[in-house]
C-alpha cells in the first residue's frame, strides 16, 4: 500500500535521514583494512542509540543486526561477522534509522584500500546510475521511468542489474508500497506523486546478473562472484526535481 506523506511527515524523514547521513560518516571515518565487519556494526548500533535513534533492521524480520554489510560479491543483506577487511575489498553498508516515529534508508559502497580499476568504476557508475533515477522521481513520472533510467546506463557500460530485489516506499514502515525497481520501460509500472517518499537502490553487478542466496538465509550474492555495488537515497517526490532526504555529505567530509 501506498501511504501519502504530508509536508510535516517529509520533514521528520529528512530528519530521521540527517542522522542516517551522520552514521554513514561514522562508518566511513571507520573503514579501513584490519577492522572487522561486526566492529563497524557496533558503531553504528552505538551512534544511533545515543542519539535518540533506533536502528531500522535490528529484529526486521529477524535480521540481528544494525547493518547490512555486504563484501566483493554479496549484493545485499550480508551478516556482521568477524570477517577482517582486506586491501581491495568492497563493503556495501546498507543501514536504516527509525527516529521520531519514521524511518529513513541508504547505502554507499565503499571501497577498502588500493581498489581494482574495473571494480572502481563500478562503484562510480552504480553512484551515477542513482542520480539518473533520482532525476525521474517526479510527479507525473512512473516507476518504470527510473527503472529504464538506471537500467540503461549501467548497462551500456556493460554492467548488469540485479531483478530480485528492488527499491520501496518509506515512512512510518521501513518497507511500503510501491515497489521500485532498478529496470523497467518508460512510461511503465506506479505513476509518481506529490507526498510519495522511495528508496531508491540500484543492485549492479561487474558480472552477469543472476543472485543466489546463502545458507544464512539473509545474505544474497552473485552467482558468477563477480562484485557487486549498491547505493541508495530516501527521496521525496516532487513537481521538477525529486528531494533527497537522506545524505552522502558526512561520508565524502570522509572520503
Amino acid at each position: 500500500m501506498i501511504v501519502y506523506k504530508t509536508e510535516e511527515e517529509i520533514d521528520l524523514i529528512k530528519k530521521s535521514g540527517d542522522l542516517l547521513g551522520r552514521v554513514h560518516g561514522e562508518i566511513a571515518r571507520a573503514i579501513k583494512v584490519g577492522i572487522s565487519t561486526l566492529e563497524l556494526d557496533e558503531i553504528a548500533y552505538k551512534y544511533i542509540v545515543e542519539n535518540g535513534g533506533i536502528p531500522s533492521f535490528k529484529g526486521y524480520n529477524g535480521f540481528p543486526y544494525t547493518l547490512c554489510i555486504s563484501v566483493n560479491e554479496q549484493v545485499v543483506h550480508g551478516f556482521p561477522s568477524n570477517y577482517i577487511l582486506k586491501d581491495g575489498d568492497i563493503i556495501s553498508v546498507d543501514c536504516g534509522v527509525f527516529l521520531n516515529g519514521y524511518h529513513s534508508d541508504s547505502a554507499y559502497t565503499y571501497g577498502v584500500g588500493n581498489v581494482a580499476e574495473e571494480v572502481k568504476q563500478l562503484l562510480e557508475n552504480t553512484k551515477q546510475s542513482l542520480y539518473l533515477g533520482i532525476e525521474e522521481a517526479v510527479v507525473g513520472k512512473r516507476t518504470g521511468d527510473i527503472g529504464y533510467a538506471i537500467q540503461n546506463f549501467v548497462e551500456s557500460k556493460g554492467y548488469s542489474v540485479v531483478r530480485e530485489l528492488v527499491g520501496h516506499g518509506v515512512g512510518k514502515n521501513l518497507h511500503e508500497g510501491p515497489e521500485v525497481p532498478n529496470y523497467g520501460k518508460r512510461g511503465r509500472g506506479v505513476k509518481l506523486d506529490e507526498g510519495m517518499v522511495i528508496a531508491i537502490e540500484p543492485m549492479i553487478n561487474l558480472g552477469k546478473k543472476e543472485i543466489v542466496q546463502e545458507d544464512d538465509g539473509w545474505t544474497i550474492r552473485t552467482k558468477d562472484r563477480k562484485p557487486s555495488a549498491h547505493f541508495e537515497h530516501t527521496v521525496a517526490v516532487r513537481k521538477g526535481k525529486a528531494e533527497i532526504l537522506t545524505t552522502f555529505k558526512y561520508i565524502e567530509e570522509v572520503i
